[in-house]
C-alpha cells in the first residue's frame, strides 16, 4: 500500500491508472456493484474501459477484472463511456456510450450483458455487436449526445440521454425503451431554456452530461445534470414532477434547483434507486499539477456513497450512507474539543452551538485549513487559502448557506487528499487538499459549547 498521505484508502479507485465517472450503481443478489470509466494504462483520460468493484455492505469493496473493453473496429473502439446497469428480465445489462474514432462528441448507445447472471460478482460481460441507438435523432441539430440512464415510470421503461445543441442550448433527451433492444425517441424532456434551470444554472453550460433521475420519498423527482461547457464544469439538480402528456410521453415540470455539490472537485454523479432510499456517488478529479499525477501513477477517486432526497421546500437533502459507520473503529481518537493530531484518514462529527472554528491543517507560516460554522447566521465557510490551486474556480473560501438554527451539525470525511463535508443534511462540499512536507495536521476546535467526536477508520478490503 502506498505511503503517500494523499492517497485515498477507503473509497473506490483502482491502484493505478485513471478513473472518472461512476457508472451503473447496481444491486444484484445482495451485492452492490459499482462500475467506472477507467484507463488501466496511464493516469490520463484515454483508452476508456469500465472498471468494476462490488461490496456486500457499501463500506468494504472488492475489485474485479475490467468489465467492458473497447472493441477494435466496433462502435466503442475509442472508449466505453458513461451509462448505467439494469436488470433486463433477469440478466444484468450495461447500457453505455460507445465512441468511435470520429465521434466528435456524438456517441452511440451500446449494450453488454452479464455472461452468467448466477455469478453474484458479475465478473464477465459480453457486448452486443450492434448499438441500439446509432446516434442522435435527426432534426435537432445535436452536437453532443452521450450518457444513457434507464429508469422506470408508470410501469414502463424510459431512458435519458445527455445532449447539447448547435445553438449552445443544453438538454436532456427522452427515449421509450420498454424493450431494451428497441429504442424510440420520445422528445426533449427538458432543456436549458426552462426558467427554473436558468435561475439555477445560468448559461454556464452548452451541454448537460450524465443525466440521472430519482424519485423522492414524497413522490417528487430530482433530475441531476453535469454542466459541460467544453470541459467538465459543475453539477446541478432540479426538483419537480414527471407528468404524462396527451401523447403518452413524459415531461418534467420543474419546481426548484441549485448546485448539487458546493465544492470544486465533484462531477458526473450516478444514482442507485432502492425501494426505501437513493444512493449517489460522484467522481472527484485531481487538483494538482499533471507532473505530480504522472509520478503518482493514478488519477481520480469516487466519493463515499451518499443518501439523497429533498426537504419539504424542494431543496436537496443529503447525508453520508449510514453503512460508512462500519469503517469506524470501536473507540474514537477524540471526544472533546482540544488540540489533537490528525491521521491521514478520519471521520469527524461536529456540533456547533455558537460561532465555531475547526482547524485541520496549517502550513509552516501558521496559515490553516479551517471550517468556520455560525449557527445563528446559517453559514459554514471552508477556508483553504493556504493551499492555493489553479483552475477556473481558484482557491477562494467556500461559503455554504443553510437555515439559521440554535445548532449546526457537520460531518467531515477525509480520506487522504479527498475531503467530503456534509452540512446539516442540506449541502455537501467535495474538495481535494494535498498535504505538503512541513504541513501539520492537527485538530483544533474553538467555540463555546462545541462538541466533536472523531474516528480513524482503517482500510480493509473484503468480499
Amino acid at each position: 500500500m502506498s505511503n503517500d498521505p494523499n492517497t485515498p484508502r477507503l473509497r473506490v479507485r483502482p491502484t493505478t491508472g485513471w478513473i472518472n465517472d461512476p457508472n451503473g450503481p447496481f444491486r444484484w443478489r445482495d451485492r452492490y456493484h459499482l462500475f467506472y470509466q477507467h484507463n488501466p494504462d496511464a493516469p490520463v483520460h484515454a483508452n476508456v474501459h469500465w472498471g468494476h468493484a462490488s461490496s456486500a455492505d457499501l463500506a468494504h469493496w472488492e475489485h474485479h477484472p475490467i468489465a467492458l473493453t473497447p472493441t477494435p473496429g466496433g462502435r466503442d473502439e475509442a472508449g466505453c463511456w458513461s451509462g448505467c446497469v439494469v436488470d433486463d428480465a433477469g440478466t444484468p445489462t450495461a447500457v453505455y456510450t460507445g465512441v468511435d474514432r470520429a465521434h466528435a462528441g456524438l456517441g452511440a448507445v451500446c449494450l453488454a450483458r452479464a455472461a452468467d447472471p448466477d455469478d453474484e460478482r458479475l465478473t464477465e460481460w459480453k457486448p452486443l455487436p450492434t448499438p441500439v441507438v446509432a446516434g442522435p435523432p435527426p432534426g435537432l441539430d445535436v452536437v453532443m449526445f452521450r450518457d444513457p440512464f434507464v429508469f422506470r415510470h408508470a410501469d414502463r421503461r424510459w431512458a435519458l440521454v445527455g445532449a447539447g445543441h448547435a445553438d449552445g442550448t443544453p438538454s436532456v433527451l427522452l427515449y421509450d425503451c420498454d424493450d431494451l433492444a428497441d429504442w424510440r425517441f420520445a422528445g426533449v424532456l427538458l432543456d436549458g431554456r426552462d426558467p427554473v434551470a436558468v435561475a439555477a444554472f445560468g448559461d454556464k453550460a452548452v451541454g448537460w452530461e450524465c443525466p440521472h433521475l430519482y424519485e423522492t420519498a414524497g413522490g417528487d423527482h430530482v433530475l441531476l445534470v453535469s454542466l459541460w461547457d467544453g470541459d467538465p464544469c459543475s453539477t446541478g439538480y432540479l426538483t419537480g414532477r414527471l407528468q404524462t402528456d396527451a401523447r403518452g410521453t413524459l415531461r418534467f415540470v420543474t419546481r426548484t434547483g441549485g448546485r448539487l455539490d458546493q465544492g470544486r472537485d465533484f462531477y458526473a454523479p450516478a444514482v442507485l434507486q432502492e425501494p426505501d432510499r437513493t444512493l449517489l456517488w460522484g467522481w472527484s478529479w485531481e487538483a494538482r499539477p499533471q507532473d505530480e499525477v504522472h509520478r503518482a501513477g493514478w488519477a481520480g477517486v469516487l466519493t463515499a456513497p451518499r443518501v439523497v432526497d429533498v426537504h419539504p421546500d424542494g431543496s436537496l437533502r443529503v447525508r453520508p450512507a449510514p453503512e460508512l459507520d462500519l469503517l469506524r473503529p470501536a473507540e474514537p481518537f477524540v471526544t472533546a474539543p482540544g488540540r489533537v493530531p490528525l491521521p491521514t484518514t478520519y471521520d469527524l462529527t461536529i456540533t456547533a452551538c455558537e460561532p465555531t472554528t475547526v482547524s485541520l491543517l496549517r502550513d509552516a507560516s501558521g496559515r490553516g485549513l479551517a471550517l468556520r460554522a455560525d449557527p445563528a447566521g446559517g453559514t459554514v465557510v471552508l477556508d483553504r487559502s493556504a493551499w492555493p490551486r489553479t483552475g477556473r474556480e481558484g482557491s477562494a473560501p467556500i461559503t455554504v448557506h443553510v437555515p439559521k438554527a440554535p445548532e449546526l451539525a457537520l460531518r467531515l470525511l477525509v480520506d487522504g487528499s479527498l475531503l467530503e463535508l456534509f452540512v446539516a443534511e442540506r449541502a455537501m462540499v467535495t474538495e481535494r487538499v494535498y498535504r505538503r512536507p512541513g504541513d501539520i495536521a492537527e485538530l483544533v476546535v474553538e467555540g463555546p459549547g462545541a462538541r466533536v467526536t472523531g474516528w480513524a477508520p482503517e482500510p480493509r478490503r473484503r468480499g
